[in-house]
């Protein structure tokens, strides 16, 4: 086991998407019965995970059943929509090779690849408040973070990202592409966009990070690219400050509670009640005993709340900033119940997907394909930000001058440091070294 994590941790791998997280560190933090693999893809207009699984299955299941050997789980499940067709037949058709892994479906609502949602979807138990999978003996990685640890086993290391490009674009599409490359240059890959003004989003509508400038580089974390017109209700949401939407809350929440009888959270029985704390908020008192600030700790921020609200208020914009406030001010988390029991209402409140693509206003996009194809693209330069993942940046281990190749370890976690090495994406020349990134330059 200790050679795979060595393996693994020499790469570079962290989660393909979301946070970030070193991927050494969460298969080697302790024992787990079940290795989970995300393939749930539950934020709109991405098809990485699908695209990979429907082309790798065999692959994948491979590597699956490998950990699932070395870390002594007792099952490996690949989690998936029952709706990614080419993906799920894949995967039953190679899976009945390996007696210790299984396929498990579910149907299409959001947040279904939240990793607590999703390991009650597919084993049955409740992470408890404020945990982590482990807590119930499971470790999740999706489906790039699996792809990539495959590669790792072999000894190369991660320099390459795939990438859906979606929304307002001619050509929508899925590409590998070396990591540090303009985000730019996989629009115009893309046929370009088809509106005037456009923002993009590194990642999915939902949690995605709005960027006003197509400039910034693709980083290990980097699921998608969907481009948008600037004043796209999307877009216009994520912007809106937090002092605006507070006035709106005090003028408007009329306290129907839609917003807490559509959080995940709160449908496994963490004791999260958006409302409540846009109260809470709003006039220093709910009327009622049980309700905290710290709460604000156990929200995921997917922003479904926004989307189950009747005068579109942003619970989860407040969940953010508490969150902010209450570290500042040195005070952790409290809640660590380990509820017994989902709500009871649970099954008939998970959000389909295409109702929230309705409300999103991208309908016009859901259904796109965005096939994986060769990238038409000689990649010239790339900037290698040193923080791609969860914990501290890399620090730098060239410069300006040093010609490097492909695979070459450019910057490296410092010890005892939470975080991963960076390596070179393309052949060339160090034109730039700073305290945030490494410019690589072809030639």
């Amino acid at each position: 086991m200790s050679e795979l994590i060595e393996k693994i941790k020499e790469a570079g791998i962290v989660g393909a998407g979301g946070a970030g997280f070193p991927a050494a560190v969460k298969l080697g933090g302790g024992a787990a019965e079940y290795i989970i693999i995300n393939g749930a893809e539950c934020e709109p207009l991405i098809q990485v995970d699908q695209q990979l699984a429907a082309v790798y299955a065999s692959l994948l299941l491979e590597t699956l059943d490998y950990l699932v050997g070395q870390l002594g789980a007792k099952q490996g499940i690949f989690a998936i929509k029952e709706k990614y067709h080419k993906a799920r037949e894949a995967l039953e058709k190679a899976v009945t090779a390996y007696p210790k892994l299984c396929i498990k479906t579910f149907p299409s609502f959001y947040p279904a690849g939240d990793e607590q949602v999703l390991v009650y979807e597919t084993i049955g138990r409740i992470v408890p408040e404020g945990g982590i999978p482990l807590n119930v003996g499971a470790v999740v990685e999706n489906v790039e973070t699996l792809f990539n640890i495959h590669h790792a086993l072999k000894g190369t290391p991660l320099t390459e990202k795939y990438v859906t490009v979606n929304g307002a674009v001619r050509k929508p599409a899925t590409f590998k592409v070396p990591l540090g490359v303009s985000k730019r240059v996989l629009i115009e890959a893309a046929g370009g966009a088809t509106v005037e003004n456009p923002v993009l989003i590194d990642g999915g509508p939902m949690m995605g990070r709005l960027e006003r400038s197509p400039d910034g580089p693709v980083t290990k974390t980097t699921k998608a690219i969907l481009v948008l017109k600037g004043d796209h209700p999307v877009v216009v949401s994520k912007e809106q400050p937090m002092d605006r939407m507070m006035k709106l809350a005090k003028s408007a929440c009329c306290h129907c509670m839609m917003c807490s009888d559509v959080c995940p959270r709160q449908l496994l029985g963490h004791h999260l009640f958006p409302d409540k704390l846009m109260r809470l908020a709003s006039y220093q008192s709910t009327c009622e005993k049980d309700a905290a600030a710290t709460a604000a700790y156990l929200c995921c921020e997917c922003r479904l709340c926004e989307y189950a609200c009747i005068m579109q208020l942003q619970p989860w914009k407040l969940n953010q900033e508490l969150k902010v406030r209450l570290k500042k001010a040195g005070i952790a988390n409290p809640h660590h119940n380990a509820p017994e029991k989902v709500n009871q209402f649970r099954a008939y409140r998970r959000y389909p997907t295409d109702k929230l693509v309705r409300q999103l206003g991208l309908s016009e996009y859901y259904h796109h394909d965005a096939p994986l194809v060769e990238f038409p693209v000689e990649v010239t330069t790339v900037t290698l930000l040193l923080r791609q993942h969860f914990g501290a940046p890399a620090e730098p281990l060239v410069a300006a001058g040093d010609r490097v190749k492909k695979g070459d370890r450019v910057a490296a976690m410092a010890d005892g440091a939470m975080g991963a090495h960076i390596h070179a994406s393309i052949d060339g020349v160090i034109r730039g070294v700073d305290s945030n990134a490494i410019v690589i330059e072809r030639g």
